[in-house]
């Protein structure tokens, strides 16, 4: 075809290769290039990599996009910003394109197709061939993976989840548990990904599969749902999967064979994964599905994975090695007991290099699942109380930090510390809660010896692990006991209480009437009424891309400064209770003059910045670069780091400028943009930053707004009363606020916005820092200023900086004086 006829038909060719796979030639004078499906070169799927036009831009330029093409610059065509079609060059001999001016005569094109004489027919269905740089650039295209998984982290990340167009085999012997496997993935991508599964269930019947998936979410046991006892929690989880369960279908019909699921699996739109349970290695005349029939079987089911592009998982009740081997399977797992009834080893092994991993899981078969070895439960029955992770979150963060160190990766650590350290991992591996209790001695001894670490961020991280973890006064309990045992309450203020609670499971759930503060109901009330139609949870296929991986914990912009002319040192310290611990003690230059130490606790920084969060309760959209930060907008910013000028302050975004990308960089939430402007316009910064890029939505602040009230009133009431209601209180009150961005995948949360829980910590860290703003500019002098809630100036005793308003209330502070060379007390100090 011609330029000018393409051109005059553009549209329509466009169409046909984009829903057909049509590819078309086209020739200007001696140019000839191909106008292509983006499946003969997936590289154009990536954004910015070619030049790239919208059709009717295409359409007036197409005489030059031809020839540009021709000289082998792949132009991509776009409907409106999605790519749907490419030009690329071609070989005029063989209709097709060519990557190899000097190929051959009858040489198979490049990215081409040709059928058994060698040139192209699109009538006899011709073999496509893939160059490498398609395949490259497939990859680069591609992004992270985002198929289905398990929901059990450690045997993902042995896997790399269940990969599109492969068969993968679970192989157990019965009573192992190997079903339960496939009924890992199929509840994680059906009810946590709410993705489509078929579920051919060629054992178990429907009400099997139903009865198990009830357990698993539930932690009812399975035996006693068999018998169709169900307790009121349980009936009420069952009818919420009725709701949410329309995208898990189950095939249990008799005689099911693998040509069946072959058949059904073409016709089920947006399928996502398919599971077989199972095949049975014992031949069985009812069960198709079974003895020598299995070699056959699985060939139709990796024929199946291959022809869908998604994955096929299938159940094998057997771990023999010999009919394994006539299986083909892509992916292998074995699931073995071992010497430990505690513990099922699973051994990982791909078709083309054998065992690639292995990874340990904990068996709960009265509770139809698997757990990862060492990993809470993620279901419980009414007043049942819920196992906790072994260690606390401090215990965990200390042996991942020390991790390089006792790897033997990294040098600089006494060989008695690297032991302990070494120690403590083993503990929490194995899921000990003994052994970390006998640990807690050495640990503490280790935390609370002065060592010194090399500068580099594996020792700064260490640092600082070891720091928490004297200030924790770490026994080997969870933070939640420690909190109890340590004089039987909780540090004084929300943000401290935040910091110690852990998310367990059970905790999503709405509180029970008696309860004397439901924050999570509240919260979930407050995004509910808005007007606006918030989103309150993002879906997980769309989470590994666009703004969710460029929102983290380092964008609170929480300061951990102490002023430069001032010494800050860890020093040991013994509680009443026969604890060591740790504590900063500052040592203040004589050129600062007479004064004391006024230690500032800010009450309910996290709740109170509650009141007015700046964010975009809908979706974030790609809004690109901005010549100035719109008000009437919200969501997050890549911004030049601005200068601070100051040495009495910490910069303005606290801690997010350590961490800047190559570009010196950095993203930003709404509060801290909206601080800056401020800063801007009363002349403290010299000018805005440029904003680079950024995700937005329409603004709103007050979405949080009645369950700050609510919180607001409830403090008030129960901070006289005191005692277990207020400590229910505090400790509701972050568990709602951490449920706005649960980590973990089991973790059922009815929110997932990492965008709103970083703007409210931003929110309430930006509060902190313009107080202290206030008061230095007032002549004060601020000595340090940690997290969202603690400062320390230098004052005269007895009096604080007046831009504080001492109280119990939201905003309101706690003022404490100390003498120099004291320690800085913290918590139940």
């Amino acid at each position: 075809m011609n330029a000018s006829d393409a051109r005059r038909d553009l549209y329509a060719l466009v169409k046909r290769a984009e829903d057909d796979g049509v590819t078309t030639l086209i020739h200007k004078r001696e140019d000839h290039a191909l106008l292509a499906p983006l499946d003969r070169f997936p590289a154009a799927r990536k954004a910015d990599a070619f030049p790239s036009w919208v059709l009717s831009a295409a359409q007036k330029e197409f005489g030059d996009l031809i020839s540009r093409a021709a000289q082998g610059q792949p132009q991509v065509l776009r409907r409106n910003t999605t790519p749907v079609a490419v030009l690329l060059p071609a070989d005029p001999h063989t209709s097709t394109p060519s990557s190899d001016p000097v190929a051959p005569s009858g040489a198979a094109p490049a990215g081409g197709a040709v059928n058994s004489q060698g040139q192209q027919d699109r009538e006899s269905a011709p073999r496509r061939l893939a160059t490498l740089g398609d395949a490259i650039g497939s990859v680069l295209s591609a992004g992270p993976a985002g198929g289905p998984t398990f929901g059990l982290p450690g045997l993902d990340a042995a896997t790399g989840g269940l990969q599109p167009g492969r068969l993968t085999l679970v192989a157990a012997a019965p009573s192992v548990g190997g079903s339960l496997l496939g009924l890992a993935a199929a509840r994680t991508t059906a009810l946590v990904d709410h993705r489509t599964v078929l579920y051919a269930a060629s054992g178990p019947n429907r009400d099997d599969v139903f009865r198990r998936i009830l357990s698993a979410e539930t932690g009812g046991d399975y035996p006693r749902l068999k018998q169709g006892r169900l307790t009121d929690c349980e009936q009420d989880v069952a009818r919420q999967l009725v709701q949410a369960g329309d995208v898990l279908l189950i095939d249990d019909g008799s005689n099911l064979t693998a040509e069946d699921i072959a058949e059904t699996a073409p016709h089920m739109e947006g399928l996502a994964l398919v599971v077989v349970d199972r095949l049975q290695a014992a031949h069985s005349a009812r069960l198709p599905l079974s003895g020598n029939r299995l070699p056959d079987a699985s060939q139709i089911l990796s024929g199946l994975a291959r022809t869908l592009h998604v994955p096929v998982l299938a159940v094998v009740d057997s771990d023999d090695p010999t009919l394994l081997g006539l299986l083909d399977a892509d992916v292998l797992l074995t699931l073995t007991a071992t010497t430990d009834p505690g513990r099922v080893q699973v051994t990982v092994a791909e078709r083309d290099f054998g065992v690639i991993g292995s990874v340990y899981l904990r068996p709960d078969l009265l509770h139809a699942r698997f757990l990862d070895a060492g990993t809470a439960p993620a279901g419980r029955i009414a007043g049942e109380v819920p196992a906790r992770s072994p260690g606390s979150p401090v215990e965990r963060e200390l042996a991942e930090a020390a991790l390089p160190y006792t790897s033997g990766a990294r040098q600089g650590l006494p060989a008695s510390v690297t032991h302990v350290l070494a120690a403590l991992r083993t503990a929490l591996a194995g899921g000990g809660q003994e052994a970390l209790g006998e640990l807690g001695p050495s640990l503490a001894e280790v935390a609370a010896a002065p060592l010194q670490l090399p500068d580099t961020d594996e020792g700064r991280r260490l640092a600082a692990a070891l720091n928490a973890y004297t200030t924790a006064g770490t026994t080997g309990q969870s933070a939640a006991v420690r909190s109890g045992a340590d004089g039987g309450h909780l540090p004084d203020d929300e943000d401290d209480a935040e910091a110690e609670v852990e998310l367990q499971p059970g905790d999503e759930e709405d509180e029970p009437e008696s309860a004397p503060f439901p924050a999570l109901k509240l919260l979930k009330d407050a995004v509910a009424r808005s007007k606006m139609h918030p989103i309150p949870v993002i879906r997980a296929e769309d989470r590994d891309s666009g703004p969710w991986p460029l929102v983290s914990e380092d964008m609170d912009g929480e300061p951990r400064w102490v002023h430069p002319d001032v010494t800050s040192t860890r020093v040991p310290y013994i509680r009443e209770n026969g604890k060591r611990v740790r504590r900063d003690q500052l040592d203040v230059p004589d050129a600062f003059g007479e004064g004391v130490l006024c230690l500032i606790d800010r009450n309910g920084s996290y709740p109170s910045a509650c009141s007015a969060v700046p964010l975009a309760p809908n979706k974030l959209l790609h809004t690109g670069p901005l010549e100035a930060f719109d008000k009437a907008s919200a969501g997050i910013y890549l911004i030049d780091i601005p200068e601070w000028p100051r040495t009495d302050m910490p910069h303005p975004l606290g801690r997010i400028i350590d961490r800047p990308d190559e570009q010196g960089r950095v993203w930003v939430t709404t509060p801290h943009i909206k601080q800056l402007v401020k800063l801007v316009r009363e002349g403290h910064l010299a000018a805005m930053p440029a904003i680079h890029d950024s995700w937005t939505g329409k603004a709103n602040e007050s979405l949080f707004k009645p369950f700050y009230e609510s919180a607001r009133k409830a403090r008030i009431e129960l901070v006289q009363a005191g005692g277990e209601p207020y400590k229910a209180y505090k400790t509701r009150l972050s568990i709602a606020l951490r449920l706005l961005w649960p980590k973990r995948a089991e973790q059922r949360s009815p929110f997932w916005r990492p965008d709103w829980r970083m703007s409210m910590v931003a929110e309430a860290s930006v509060r902190h820092w313009t107080v202290a703003f206030k008061a230095v500019q007032e002549g004060h002098t601020l000595i340090a200023l940690r997290n969202v809630d603690a400062a320390v100036f230098w004052t005269p005793p007895g009096t604080p900086p007046g831009t504080y308003r001492i109280g119990t209330g939201f905003g309101e502070v706690k003022a404490k004086f100390i003498q120099p060379g004291e320690f800085i007390p913290e918590g139940d100090d």
